[in-house]
């Protein structure tokens, strides 16, 4: 009876004690990948977390680009705008007047001359580049030169009229030369046009003074 007592306890205990090591063990290597399935999940969901946050930070900074690009040219539009106008490039264009048209009476069928003041209010200069007179055989621009005590005529191309400046037309300096002038009587007014660069035509009408009276109606 003892024997059996023994034995039977031996057996027991060694099918206790390993029963309950690999039940043990068995939870023991849940456990650990449980553990690692955690660790896996947080570091992927970590991962994903920085992929959106990344890309998230990249959309953003698209969108703040996207954004800036029409403010930038804004300014340097408003900028190229501001230096522009500091420049002078948007000045007034050239506006010219002529004033104090007069021409001189000829003598029979002699060519004569003729003087205009010409103002220019605007902030670009012009140039007078042709005058015409109705039923006269043609016109010159013409400049009148002393050299060494004796004067003399040259004809130029055109007449420049600087911004905010006047040009005055007189018997000793510029004029226009009519030629062929049709007949004309004292204190009559001839119709001109003058041809401006920036301005066009201007019309004006001439009056017929005598000659000898330094252009002016003073002594008609």
């Amino acid at each position: 009876m003892k024997k059996d007592h023994s034995a039977g306890g031996g057996t027991d205990g060694r099918t206790g004690t390993s029963g309950g090591a690999g039940t043990g063990g068995g939870t023991a290597s849940a456990a650990a990948t449980a553990t690692d399935a955690a660790t896996v999940t947080a570091t992927a969901t970590a991962t994903g977390l920085r992929s959106v946050g990344l890309t998230g930070a990249a959309r953003l900074a698209g969108a703040t680009r996207a954004a800036l690009v029409p403010l930038l040219a804004s300014a340097v539009t408003l900028g190229g705008l501001g230096a522009w106008t500091l420049s002078g490039a948007a000045a007034r264009p050239a506006a010219v007047t002529v004033d104090d048209a007069r021409v001189l009476l000829p003598f029979g069928e002699d060519d004569t001359a003729a003087f205009f003041r010409i103002r220019n209010t605007g902030d670009v200069a012009d140039e007078l580049v042709d005058v015409e007179v109705p039923d006269a055989g043609g016109t010159m621009l013409s400049r009148t030169v002393v050299e060494r005590g004796a004067g003399s005529m040259r004809m130029v191309p055109s007449v420049p009229v600087p911004a905010g400046g006047t040009v005055e037309m007189s018997p000793h300096g510029l004029d226009v030369m009519v030629v062929r002038p049709p007949r004309l009587r004292l204190g009559e007014r001839l119709p001109v046009t003058l041809r401006f660069r920036e301005s066009g035509a201007v019309r004006v009408e001439a009056l017929v003074v005598r000659p000898g009276s330094g252009g002016t109606t003073a002594g008609k």
